[in-house]
């Protein structure tokens, strides 16, 4: 008589035991490296480029999920003042405040404070910009999915006169 301490034996501990041997049925054993940990401080900070941003940015990497799937996600840090150009994504973006005091504006609305806790989503193709209160650092989480590889368009930058009204 087979057991489920036979089975678990017999497949290096992956077994499902139904209602008893006759209905046994095996759960393969997980492949290697279905599991990926990216331990923190592993991928370099990058300095957000001054085509894309005003201010002092950095951006650091936290995943960017293999094909099929499309998701990517990145810790950014605006110092006081510091925001992105006009852009929109074609999938949209979500924004997890982590840290400070920000702002998020889309084109033809009112300038938003966005503090930590808070989620903004972007819908796709709205053209938006978001960044740091003027005497206040802000840390968001982005999160956004590539299509056709690109998960961003650039536009202009937002204007001091914009930023301030």
């Amino acid at each position: 008589m087979i057991t489920r301490r036979h089975l678990l034996a017999a497949t290096g501990g992956f077994a499902l035991a139904a209602a008893g041997p006759a209905t046994a049925k095996t759960v393969p054993p997980p492949r290697r490296n279905d599991m990926e940990i990216k331990r923190n401080g592993s991928q370099p900070s990058a300095k957000g480029s001054a085509d894309y941003f005003t201010g002092v940015v950095r951006i650091d990497p936290l995943f960017e999920a293999p094909e099929p799937a499309r998701v990517r996600g990145a810790s950014v840090t605006f110092e006081p003042g510091a925001r992105t150009a006009w852009h929109t994504h074609p999938l949209g973006q979500t924004l997890i405040v982590r840290s400070g005091l920000g702002w998020a504006q889309r084109w033809g609305g009112p300038k938003e404070e966005i503090r930590p806790g808070d989620v903004v989503w972007f819908p796709p193709g709205e053209k938006h910009w978001h960044g740091a209160a003027p005497t206040t650092a802000m840390t968001h989480i982005a999160i956004q999915e590539a299509l056709n590889g690109k998960v961003v368009d650039w536009m202009e930058h937002v204007s001091d006169q914009q930023y301030r009204t």
